[in-house]
């Protein structure tokens, strides 16, 4: 049973994410923002909302290690996974604002997060550093939108814009409570740790909206929106999932989750040279 309510849960998070991104992309092309902005942001934070909802929720229950590497293992997933199949449909050009301001802050981001790891426990103080971080990059991203405002799109009309990204919430919150749970109860019944769980099931899990949509963008043509989505996610999960959740109650970090953040630092690095060799 546990099975079925774990897959349940992965669905409602799924097309959740899916409902709230596609709500909230025709909110933002109501206000003409670029769709590399969009892909940054709103599509960005769109697709992490499950990530967002089984970590506070993990956070919240007291399982830490699910908090902690449900983050790290999806961002793994959406540097090496989601950029690498998007390149092998299609090599793409890399977005020259991404490749100077937005990757470099992910690198630095992760550093930053290595170094917090290091004394075995995330911080309120840290936390709260973090979420200050995420408020200064989404005012970069406003004043960058501002300045970059594009013709506007046909799209949906306002009222089914907000039922879509309300609904699409309601089913992410409630998906991240079941996978939360589940997840939980599988790793004791099995004798896996909850670091392991969330490294792999959970992350992959929760990574997919982030994965289904780079491809579909990718094969639109839209380099910008797949490469945005991934980075921009990788900057949300760390900014304000891990700030949210230390803020919320302070994590406990195990030894294997510091080694699991520098091998996340590696990746970046590494996607950045590759994105920087020909700016492809």
């Amino acid at each position: 049973m546990e099975y079925l309510l774990l897959l349940i849960g992965f669905v409602l998070l799924i097309k959740g994410a899916d409902f709230f991104v596609e709500g909230s992309s025709s909110l933002a092309k109501i206000l003409k923002v670029p769709s590399v902005i969009i892909g940054l942001t709103i599509v960005a934070m769109g697709t992490s909302a499950p990530e967002a909802s089984v970590s506070l929720n993990a956070a919240l229950s007291g399982s830490n290690d699910i908090a902690i590497s449900n983050v790290v293992g999806s961002n793994i997933f959406n540097g090496l996974v989601v950029v690498g199949i998007c390149a092998f449909i299609a090599g793409f050009s890399t977005n020259r604002d991404i490749l100077k301001r937005d990757m470099p802050v992910n690198i630095i981001i992760t550093a930053i997060l290595c170094f917090m790891f290091i004394d075995g426990r995330l911080s309120r103080i840290e936390g709260i550093i973090l979420l200050a971080g995420m408020a200064a990059y989404i005012t970069c991203m406003i004043i960058s939108a501002l300045k970059n405002r594009e013709k506007a799109e046909d799209c949906k009309i306002m009222p089914l814009s907000l039922l879509y990204i309300a609904g699409g919430l309601i089913a992410v919150i409630f998906g991240g409570n079941l996978v939360v749970d589940k997840a939980c109860i599988i790793a004791a019944n099995f004798g896996v740790s909850q670091n392991f769980i969330g490294l792999t099931i959970v992350a992959i899990g929760t990574s997919l909206p982030e994965l289904v949509t780079s491809i579909v963008a990718t094969r639109k043509g839209d380099s910008g929106l797949a490469l945005g989505n991934a980075i921009g996610s990788n900057i949300f999960n760390i900014l304000f999932i891990l700030g949210m959740s230390a803020a919320i109650q302070p994590l406990h970090v195990l030894s294997e989750s510091l080694i699991d953040c520098i091998i996340l630092l590696a990746s970046g690095i590494v996607l950045f040279l590759f994105a920087f060799t020909k700016k492809t």
